[in-house]
């Protein structure tokens, strides 16, 4: 089964887990069946039904934009990454 790893600061939405099992055929149906499993992460990737643009995802080391977006298909050894954009000066 694949799995998400979530950055510390969105942990405290996932019970503290820094890696959490997901199903899904696609990044976008993994991100899905994450929300399902903790809908108060919801908000914090989602806008609506958009991916924040500030959300960035990983399939190893390759950056879900750059691939098929949401549409990248997983299988079941994949290793996820959500990697928030931070900002600042």
């Amino acid at each position: 089964m694949p799995s998400i790893k979530i950055p510390t600061p969105l942990r405290v939405y996932t019970g503290n887990q820094a890696q959490v099992q997901i199903a899904g055929a696609t990044i976008g149906e993994a991100l899905q069946d994450l929300t399902r499993q903790y809908p108060d992460l919801r908000p914090h990737l989602y806008n609506g039904d958009q991916l924040r643009n500030f959300v960035n995802v990983f399939i190893g080391e390759e950056d879900i934009r750059f691939l098929q977006g949401l549409e990248t298909e997983i299988s079941e050894s994949d290793s996820l990454r959500i990697i928030p954009s931070i900002a600042g000066g």
